[in-house]
């Protein structure tokens, strides 16, 4: 529920009455400013999700938006009510522009508390990526802000508030580099006081691994999450579950690539740098992508970029932009093409009638590097699989012959998770 309040002088309260009377909802009209005599305050009620059609009506009928306040209502007691929330509870009504742009302000923070969220909470999803911990990384991910400033870069983007966009990617860029730090101060601290050993192999950590390079899955986690953020901005609801999956897809490749920074492991700090910024790249795509098709019909008159000039930022942050969207791209595609080859590769050697008693469970690889083809010598591949009580001494040996064949010279580590079966006997 909303509440509403406007100020309308004479020449548009005739039209603004009728709009309100034609749409059964109740409104109370007091004196207005004091420097102007005939105008009103009006103030009446209405649900969430008949916001934006009344207001639309109402500044089609001439008024501007000099003021107009809108507040949550807990609840109203007003003679239509019952009939408005009826009309209204099952449409889907996206926020109009204005209170689009509102609404995204308000996930907003200043620069210097947004960075130190950003940097306290890499630094725990670094101690439980080290630990070996989910409850730990998850909850770096609670209290990452993330959101506020995907949500306006996004909004600004399809606005035409150049201020607001500019603003939003610098800020989300100085997220991310405090994350990165903080992850890198952290790795170092605990290497220096013995909190892991500085002989430690990193890649061996599971939750570093699925990190260490871009995937097509990371880049569909990305798109739902910020399709999600997107549709969520645009109701009534929360933004808060939305940002923790935002986070979720972000704060973990920032402390990865920290960590790694932390071990030497250049490598591997490139695949995870990328994965982080493919994954920002592709959840403000996604969510632009749904704003402007939930928006494209609207009018946005001076909102337009079209009608503003360019300045020189703006000029170098668009141009610095679209290079790290680019290289990303080609880096993301050739290690989705990488892993693609591994693992229908190993889906070739296990479809073997002898090996009818392994299944695979899950294939890693790490970065292959930008620009090196599938012939690279640095490339690596993991393949886990789980085996029964049978021997497969030729397994690794195969699958690294048919992964070579189809990939090039790449490191192949196999890894068994082995169990007995036991045999079902028959009781008479």
């Amino acid at each position: 529920m909303r509440l509403i309040r406007l100020l309308a002088d004479e020449e548009h309260l005739g039209e603004i009455f009728d709009i309100l009377n034609d749409n059964d909802i109740d409104f109370i009209v007091t004196p207005g400013d004091e420097d102007s005599p005939d105008s009103k305050m009006i103030e009446f009620p209405i649900p969430t999700d008949g916001l934006g059609l009344i207001l639309e009506k109402i500044r089609e009928a001439g008024l501007d938006d000099d003021y107009i306040i809108v507040l949550n209502a807990e609840n109203a007691n007003t003679p239509h009510i019952e009939d408005l929330q009826a009309r209204y509870a099952n449409d889907y009504d996206p926020l109009r522009l204005p209170e689009l742009r509102s609404k995204a302000r308000d996930q907003s923070q200043d620069p210097l508390s947004y960075a130190a969220m950003i940097f306290l909470s890499a630094i725990i999803a670094g101690a439980g990526l080290l630990v070996g911990s989910p409850a730990i990384v998850i909850g770096s991910m609670v209290i990452a802000p993330l959101v506020g400033p995907v949500l306006t870069a996004t909004v600004g983007a399809v606005a035409g508030d150049r201020p607001m966009l500019i603003d939003s990617i610098r800020i989300q860029a100085l997220g991310l580099i405090a994350g990165v730090i903080g992850a890198v101060l952290f790795g170092f601290f605990a290497k220096t006081i013995g909190l892991a050993p500085s002989s430690l192999d990193i890649t061996s950590l599971q939750l570093i691994s699925l990190r260490a390079a871009p995937t097509p899955f990371s880049i569909i986690v990305g798109a739902a999450a910020g399709a999600a953020a997107a549709f969520g901005l645009t109701t009534k609801g929360s933004n808060s579950l939305v940002g923790v999956m935002i986070a979720a897809a972000l704060i973990p490749a920032a402390a990865t690539v920290g960590i790694a920074i932390a071990w030497n492991e250049y490598l591997v700090a490139l695949g995870s740098g990328l994965l982080l910024v493919s994954t920002m790249a592709v959840v403000n795509l996604a969510m632009v992508l749904v704003l402007w098709v939930l928006y494209r019909n609207h009018d946005l008159g001076e909102l337009s970029f079209a009608d503003r000039t360019p300045s020189r930022a703006a000029f170098v942050t668009a141009v610095l932009i679209v290079v790290a969207v680019a290289t990303t791209g080609v880096a993301v595609s050739q290690q989705a093409l990488f892993q693609q080859t591994v693992t229908q590769s190993v889906d070739t050697v296990l479809d073997d009638p002898a090996y009818s008693g392994v299944d695979s469970v899950s294939v890693q690889t790490e970065y292959a590097g930008i620009g090196r083809d599938l012939t690279s010598s640095s490339k690596s591949a993991t393949v886990t699989v789980s085996a029964s009580n049978e021997s497969y001494p030729n397994l690794s040996e195969q699958l690294r012959n048919q992964i070579q064949s189809e990939s090039g010279s790449t490191q192949v580590t196999v890894r068994f998770n082995t169990f007995q079966q036991a045999n079902q006997t028959e009781v008479v």
